[in-house]
């Protein structure tokens, strides 16, 4: 087992990585920006050091600077949380060449499932179902054509990256163009890559994704799915397991095709498929995060296993002690995310002092956070300050827990979405199970044309 572990990200993940390495009594070295000096997980690791200026790029994005420390300090390993350098090959590259292992995927893993083209085409040979479509944007005119094929409304996709960026919906040819075009513009800038690839766009699906563990000696476990499918532009906001929706026959399939597809790339550690299931129960391969997720918390709630701690042991070269059928899933856990934002003002960021904090408490509730009381919001990274996570017997006792929690949560200092997660939590198409991907986007502009406020929330 690993001695000292670099935990390369910030926040609640970092936090989050570092409890996890004091249960397993690892030291832990933490890294930051000169933001986040004040930052809780700075606090609570073994060992921490400053690596640059606030910005991304100058800090937690510096891969020189993270080896540096990493190397410097004799750490045997680098956790990257998620986000950040988490599905960066050439990190994970250039950690396996320092003699640092990393807490993931082999980098050729990461590499070939993070082209979102090579993971359409290996999942399609593996036979798992594809979302209709074309693995790559040509030009205009290919794209036109394929369109045409495929049948309107469709998708283009950055091939690269993720969190909803070079995405555009195309609903008629003339569209195409300018969506083709800003699409790439977007992915060059944010992934450095401009390719781009189409897919049928369809309505009423649900986001649901399966975590799987596989060790390095050939274990596989899956821990079930959760529905991400309450969403706003490509970001979840509410995330559950299990899909109260997903009938055990397709649950088992999902399974069976998830474990195949991890077969077919050999892959290893954590990671996630996600797919979209149809209001047919058909479902299709989406994309494959290759890392750890936000939401695992739900899915340790409902499988009763420290993802975390495994994926270190995985890392580590221990084999799973669970086989398939020792997975016993039990109730229903909920997550909500509570981002420092103004929702009602067009989820304007929000940045300052947190003057009043009160975490709620009681039996199979958990608030993953790394803000405390008098902590200075920086404005410089995203909008999470944390999850709250429920479990409970049952979905209705889960939605009841949560709504209990999400009234004694206390934030004062920022604007949160906490009321917002309530009026989701309670609205009759979350707790009919008959919401999704487009359901809070339909909403939103409804509540724009003045038939309705979003979710309760209008003024």
């Amino acid at each position: 087992m690993f001695t000292k572990i670099l935990i390369a990200n910030r926040g609640e993940i970092a936090v989050r990585i570092i409890r996890a390495c004091k249960e397993m009594g690892i030291s832990t070295v933490a890294v930051y920006s000169e933001a986040d000096r004040d930052a809780l997980h700075v606090n609570l690791a073994d060992e921490s050091y400053c690596i640059g200026p606030a910005m991304l790029k100058d800090s937690y994005l510096n891969m020189t600077a993270l080896i540096d420390v990493a190397v410097g300090c004799g750490c045997q390993a680098v956790h990257p949380g998620y986000g950040m350098l988490s599905e960066n090959p050439k990190f994970a590259k250039l950690c396996e060449e320092c003699n640092l292992k990393f807490i993931g995927p082999d980098w050729r893993i990461i590499e070939k499932m993070g082209n979102k083209d090579e993971a359409r085409k290996t999942m399609r040979a593996a036979g798992v179902p594809i979302v209709p479509g074309i693995d790559s944007i040509e030009s205009i005119e290919q794209a036109a054509k394929a369109a045409e094929k495929i049948g309107y409304p469709v998708i283009v996709k950055a091939a690269s990256g993720g969190g909803g960026k070079g995405i555009r919906i195309v609903n008629k040819p003339e569209e195409l163009e300018n969506a083709v075009k800003t699409a790439q513009a977007e992915a060059r800038s944010s992934f450095g890559n401009a390719a781009l690839y189409m897919e049928k766009y369809l309505t009423q699906v649900k986001h649901v994704e399966m975590q799987v563990l596989a060790d390095e000696n050939g274990g596989i476990i899956t821990l079930g799915e959760r529905d991400c499918s309450l969403q706003r532009k490509n970001q979840k906001l509410v995330e559950e397991s299990p899909c109260v929706v997903m009938p055990e026959s397709v649950r088992k399939k999902m399974r069976e095709v998830t474990v195949k597809a991890v077969k077919a790339v050999g892959y290893t550690n954590a990671g996630t498929i996600e797919y979209l299931l149809d209001k047919k129960n058909s479902f299709y391969f989406m994309e494959m995060n290759t890392r750890l997720q936000v939401e695992h918390s739900v899915t340790e709630y409902v499988s009763n296993i420290d993802i975390v701690k495994w994926q270190i042991r995985i890392a580590a070269g221990m084999s799973l002690v669970y086989k398939q059928t020792d997975v016993r899933l039990h109730g229903c856990a909920i997550e909500c995310r509570i981002n420092s934002e103004d929702y009602k003002n067009n989820f304007r960021p929000s940045c300052g002092k947190v003057t009043l904090l009160h975490i709620p408490g009681g039996p199979w509730v958990r608030f993953d956070t790394a803000i405390y009381q008098d902590y200075t919001i920086p404005p410089y990274y995203d909008s999470l300050l944390g999850k709250l996570v429920v479990c409970a017997r049952d979905r209705n006792e889960a939605i009841r827990k949560m709504q209990a929690a999400l009234c004694e949560l206390v934030i004062e200092g920022v604007n949160t979405n906490a009321e917002l997660a309530e009026a989701l939590i309670t609205d009759e198409k979350f707790i009919s199970g008959k919401y999704y991907t487009d359901t809070i986007e339909k909403e939103m502009k409804a509540a724009e044309r003045g038939e309705g406020a979003l979710f309760g929330s209008g003024d």
